[in-house]
């Protein structure tokens, strides 16, 4: 029996859809089937009555889930027993972290949080986002950082995980500024001369976003994808050598356009407004209510830090002019 075939029917039994379910652990709906069936299997006995919608429980199913749920929690404390016993203080709160979070907005948001909680000790992962939501759901990690947008949004049962909103990212074009300060490269470009696009790969969720700004500009844009990769950083890289255009987090790229080095292709000029080649996502934080509970140092710590940043963010919603 694997560990994930417990955390799969627990969340059957609470969400008692194999869809949603399927959702929420991240993985299609008939390879989830599959894991309950095997669980099935491996327990001699029928967990699901599949002869009634919605879902539901046979009778063993209902005196598993109490197992189920006994032994998970007996498999947490076993992680967090052996946690103390290795060379990580036991205090120390793990992070999933997107890369370009990991590189731009996490440090100075942990330098803000210990001005107010004192040094915290960290370990980062650099993830993308769907590695980072996972890492949280399988028990890889104690917070995620990452973004959201509607379109895409991040599927975490709220009845198992908190969300904090930190802040906001904008993503826009930018290229490469000529020697007298312009624009290498503009868009919305033509038909006869489409601008030189640094891609993101299909997978990356920056990727996704781009896609949604293409989609829903109220100008086609005329693209030619000369450069893949899934990293910011990379497309960064590419479009300060002059490459071509890139759709970029602000906050990658806030130290080249104060230089000069990159110019923002949608700022608006006299007839056209700004932002419309941009797209603004939440900045999120997420954890696992059940594995921020006990007397553990850690589980301590990730509580305190969860209610310091719940504060602060309420005594700004509370003081800003808009409330």
């Amino acid at each position: 029996m694997e560990l994930k075939w417990l955390e799969d029917f627990v969340s059957l039994a609470e969400t008692r859809s194999f869809s949603r379910s399927a959702e929420l652990r991240h993985i299609t709906q008939p390879a989830f089937s599959r894991r309950i069936q095997a669980l099935e299997a491996w327990l001699g006995t029928e967990l699901i009555d599949r002869s009634v919608y919605p879902t539901r429980l046979t009778q063993a199913g209902n005196v598993f889930y109490e197992q189920a749920l006994a032994m998970l929690s007996q498999f947490h404390e076993a992680r967090t027993l052996l946690r103390g016993q290795s060379g990580v203080p036991a205090a120390t709160i793990e992070f999933a972290v997107p890369h370009t979070l990991s590189l731009t907005y996490f440090p100075r948001w942990l330098e803000h949080i210990e001005a107010r909680l004192g040094r915290i000790r960290t370990r980062l992962r650099a993830l993308n986002v769907h590695d980072a939501v996972l890492s949280l759901v399988e028990g890889g990690c104690d917070l995620v950082m990452g973004y959201h947008h509607p379109s895409h949004p991040v599927a975490l049962d709220p009845a198992r995980y908190d969300m904090l909103t930190l802040g906001v990212e904008p993503i826009s074009p930018f290229s490469a500024a000529t020697k007298g300060g312009r624009a290498r490269y503009t868009l919305p470009a033509s038909a006869e001369s489409p601008v030189p696009y640094l891609s993101y790969t299909p997978n990356a969720y920056l990727g996704r976003m781009t896609e949604v700004i293409i989609a829903t500009s109220p100008a086609r844009l005329y693209l030619d994808k000369v450069y893949e990769t899934d990293m910011a950083e990379g497309l960064k890289a590419m479009a300060l050598a002059g490459h071509g255009v890139a759709f970029l987090p602000h906050s990658a790229v806030e130290d080249a356009v104060e230089e000069g080095r990159l110019i923002r292709l949608d700022r608006g000029t006299r007839g056209t407004p700004a932002g419309r080649f941009t797209l603004t996502m939440e900045i999120r934080l997420y954890r696992d209510k059940l594995a921020s509970q006990g007397e553990e140092p850690r589980q301590a710590l990730m509580r305190a830090l969860w209610d310091a940043v719940g504060k602060e963010l309420l005594q700004a919603s509370t003081e800003s002019p808009a409330a």
